[in-house]
């Protein structure tokens, strides 16, 4: 592998992908579904404006973590740009110098074929610039599996970057290294409360009714009525996020000791190991693995958290960690 100075960087985004996931992070589980035919009829609306002001992707984030592996040779984005969501990115786009791949879309469900156009390119450009030694594809789908393998089978160095929650795993086992973009520097995690509400759904007009008729019919209920049950769902909202969490963090601490079991085998049981070792194993073992996604600041923070299980041990610059006897 090429020194860091030396390393020349290609950069993929599947930018549909990447806003979509984001938003659903964001307003809850499968809201773009839920928004995106008033997000495509109604982009000017201020309901429709606020949710997608709050979701926004932070474009800057992704392409200066991505330029800390090298020189960016190219960087190309995979949109369709008429979208109303998707041209709000242009400007920031072009100022960084991305190349925009317009993608028009071929279905009546908005699929462009993404994934297709990017992973052609992606391999074109490997065999005609075989000076690159880093891909950094931002995408969550399964579908790229195949293009991370074969790009390290031609000698590159993958790095995949996916939005927590919304990146299939065996992308994620498929790259090197794997980020979560919440945990990007300059990415404002999503709160979990208070949640914005849900885009109100456009009810017709009711038809009049003979004076008879109406006595015995129930009121239509009022917006205010409507909104009163939002609470209820923001609240599965935030259950459902916790849930995740908790997952995620069980996973990490199973990781954690799979790592210090293995590091302890290859050496002494009782011998003290180098906790960037160990993190460098975890990482290997699954590179979707990130403490400051699990929101702490630090690796030695994420084993303090965990001291029933890792002792930690730290002599000046020197952390050392070593599995905790039961």
């Amino acid at each position: 592998m090429a020194e860091a100075t030396d390393a020349r960087v290609a950069v993929y985004l599947d930018f549909d992908n990447i806003v979509i996931s984001w938003y659903d992070r964001v307003h809850g589980r499968n809201a773009y579904g839920k928004d995106r035919q008033r997000i495509s009829e109604n982009p000017d609306d201020p309901d429709v404006a606020e949710r997608l002001a709050r979701a926004m992707i932070e474009v800057g984030a992704i392409i200066d973590y991505a330029a800390s592996f090298g020189t960016l040779v190219l960087t190309r984005a995979y949109a369709d740009w008429s979208s109303p969501v998707n041209a709000e990115y242009r400007s920031q786009l072009v100022a960084r110098a991305v190349d925009l791949v317009q993608l028009f879309p071929a279905a009546a469900y908005a699929k462009n074929g993404a994934d297709i156009r990017l992973a052609v390119d992606a391999v074109e450009d490997m065999f005609r610039l075989p000076d690159l030694t880093h891909v950094v594809i931002v995408a969550g789908d399964s579908d790229y599996v195949p293009l991370a393998q074969r790009c390290k089978r031609l000698g590159r160095y993958v790095i995949g970057v996916g939005v927590a929650g919304s990146t299939a795993k065996s992308l994620a086992a498929a790259c090197d290294e794997f980020e979560a973009y919440d945990s990007l520097p300059g990415v404002v995690r999503p709160s979990k409360s208070p949640a914005a509400p849900e885009l109100p759904e456009t009810v017709p007009e009711p038809a009049v009714e003979p004076a008879a008729k109406t006595k015995s019919r129930q009121p239509a209920k009022s917006a205010k009525q409507r909104s009163a049950a939002a609470p209820a769902k923001v609240d599965e909202k935030d259950e459902a996020d916790e849930k995740d969490e908790a997952d995620e963090k069980d996973e990490a601490t199973e990781l954690l000791q799979r790592a210090l079991r293995l590091g302890h085998d290859k050496a002494d049981a009782d011998e003290w190991l180098h906790s960037s070792a160990v993190k460098t194993h975890m990482r290997r073992m699954d590179p979707s693995f990130s403490e400051k996604a699990l929101g702490y600041r630090s690796f030695s923070d994420f084993l303090k958290s965990r001291d029933d299980i890792a002792e930690l041990e730290e002599t000046g610059h020197e952390r050392l960690v070593r599995l905790r006897e039961r």
